[in-house]
């Protein structure tokens, strides 16, 4: 697919991983060649694994983009939110193979998977904005509401908590987790089960059970691109993602 993400079809599912050799930073060529992988694999009617490198998934959007401040950073953040989006309503299933760290945006689009397998380890997921002098952008509220677990909301948005990957289950940003050397034979596995599903009613079920949450996001897309837009990040602002 690309220098940052490449693109393997195998029994009827499409592995997408990013790569940068570093902490997988949401670059806005990191989120276009994931963008691309998800319109191959939506034209080979593929089931989707998307996954990280070895002991990072993602530390969320790219530093140098966001400290130079302006357009580019407004269009970075809104890109990010929009694949998001996308994922919560690709028409067929999208399992994260969760490889390490992931990190605000990470974390959110690990939460827009359908079916999450974590590296057990000494990882973090976190939304960590408020811990970095950030307001929690809208959209990424709404994709935390539709996935964490009532208890843990408050405390993963607006305590910034930290969790283990064990933690990350019961807080619901994982459905499950593995051993990092048995991680993408689970994700395949889990990925071949999901091919029993009837592609049409799983489609369509997707997008009636998060209709509510896939028209609050759209809205608060707008509503932070807006904001943005009217007030843009100045260079030098802190950034949304630990490194």
């Amino acid at each position: 697919m690309g220098e940052l993400v490449s693109y393997r079809l195998r029994d009827g599912v499409a592995t997408v991983t990013m790569d940068d050799g570093k902490v997988n930073a949401l670059s806005p060529a990191m989120l276009g060649q994931v963008g691309a992988a998800l319109d191959r694999a939506a034209a080979d009617g593929a089931i989707v694994v998307l996954a990280g490198r070895p002991g990072v998934f993602s530390g969320g959007f790219d530093l140098a983009i966001v400290r130079g401040g302006g357009t580019r950073a407004v269009g970075m953040f809104r890109s990010g939110f929009e694949l998001a989006a996308r994922i919560l309503s690709f028409p067929r299933p999208v399992v994260i193979a969760c490889t390490g760290h992931a990190v605000a945006m990470g974390a959110f689009l690990v939460l827009s998977g359908d079916y999450r397998i974590g590296a057990a380890g000494p990882y973090r997921l976190t939304a960590n904005e408020v811990a970095i002098g950030l307001t929690l952008p809208r959209a990424a509220a709404e994709i935390c509401r539709q996935r964490l677990a009532p208890a843990h909301f408050s405390r993963a948005t607006v305590l910034a908590e930290v969790y283990s990957p064990d933690a990350a289950v019961a807080a619901g940003f994982l459905d499950a987790i593995a051993e990092p050397a048995a991680l993408a034979t689970a994700a395949h596995d889990a990925a071949q089960r999901m091919r029993a599903l009837d592609p049409a009613a799983h489609a369509a079920t997707k997008l009636g059970v998060r209709e509510a949450t896939l028209a609050a996001l759209h809205a608060a897309i707008d509503r932070d691109f807006a904001a943005a837009v009217a007030s843009p990040p100045a260079a030098g602002a802190a950034a949304p993602a630990a490194r």
